[in-house]
């Protein structure tokens, strides 16, 4: 049997970024609308609107896949005015290989900027190399190997202006069916992070996430830990803490096929009796 195609680089630790980061709608009041047509052309509108400043975010994204030719156009503009396409053509070349040409464009001030990337994984081997046209240009690529269950890849951008590398980093991690853990180095080998996931039983999972940035003068550890219960397939419950002493609460139920929400909820046990505690909701439409 074949090895399997590794995690993207940006992907090594997935499992217990989206333990800790997913699913907690602080701070915001958001809808997510998704329709989807038999002929592969998808639609998604979002909003979201901040409780402590009350600014609203809105974005419309249509998507257009042709799985015989391996073509995706996704464009996207906001109510900020910012602009972008994105054309992925998967496969057609050669197996494993993914072209993909993004470009942004912001009209009121000009901004714009395009990116060119090939991403390419076979068994054991997933790497990616991107190229910023408009800025540098600057190249950026990332490469991971994969060997029953152990993962060890790095990352490097460069400035062809400059002639020198501008930031660069390594990660190496193992997988197991039931768990498991990363080692990122990044932003240069000044930050570390060790991310740890666990299903602990079919309907509990449990991960952990220490932090340690040289650059910011500072010798302490951020540590984070949380754990999620599945009620039943339909809702599940999530909570995690600090050293802080922030205590995050979610809440997701899908209320029927379709329709999803998720409650949220940030509160620093340290000072109960003050107003730094935020909450959120997040409602989900797809169709």
């Amino acid at each position: 049997m074949s090895a399997p195609v590794p995690a993207c680089y940006s992907d090594i630790g997935k499992s217990a970024s989206d333990l800790l980061g997913k699913d907690y709608p602080v701070g915001i009041f958001k809808l997510e609308a998704k329709n989807a047509a038999p002929n592969g052309v998808s639609f998604t509108l979002s909003g979201h609107k901040d409780s402590k400043s009350g600014n609203i975010h809105g974005e419309f994204k249509s998507k257009y896949h042709y799985p015989k030719k391996g073509i995706t156009l996704t464009e996207t503009w906001t109510t900020h005015n910012h602009l972008s396409a994105q054309v992925e053509l998967d496969n057609s070349l050669a197996k494993g290989l993914k072209l993909d040409m993004t470009a942004h464009l912001q009209p009121l001030h000009g901004n714009k900027n395009v990116k060119g990337g090939l991403i390419f994984k076979q068994p054991g081997f997933h790497t990616k190399l991107y190229v910023d046209v408009l800025k540098g240009p600057s190249f950026q690529g990332d490469v991971v190997i994969g060997h029953e269950g152990f993962l060890m890849g790095g990352e490097a951008c460069y400035d062809v202006t400059d002639g020198k590398v501008t930031r660069y980093g390594v990660s190496a991690g193992y997988t197991a069916p039931e768990y498991n853990v990363t080692l990122k180095a990044t932003n240069s080998m000044s930050a570390y992070t060790l991310l740890y996931y666990h299903r602990v039983h079919p309907d509990i999972e449990a991960g952990a996430k220490a932090h340690w940035d040289t650059s910011s003068n500072n010798d302490s550890v951020n540590m984070e830990i949380g754990a999620k219960y599945f009620l039943d397939r339909d809702a599940f419950l999530k909570a995690k803490i600090d050293n802080n002493g922030r205590l995050g609460l979610g809440y997701t139920q899908a209320l029927r096929p379709g329709v999803k929400i998720s409650l949220g909820g940030s509160i620093d046990t340290s000072k109960l009796g003050e107003n730094n505690h935020r909450f959120g909701v997040s409602l989900n439409l797809e169709s």
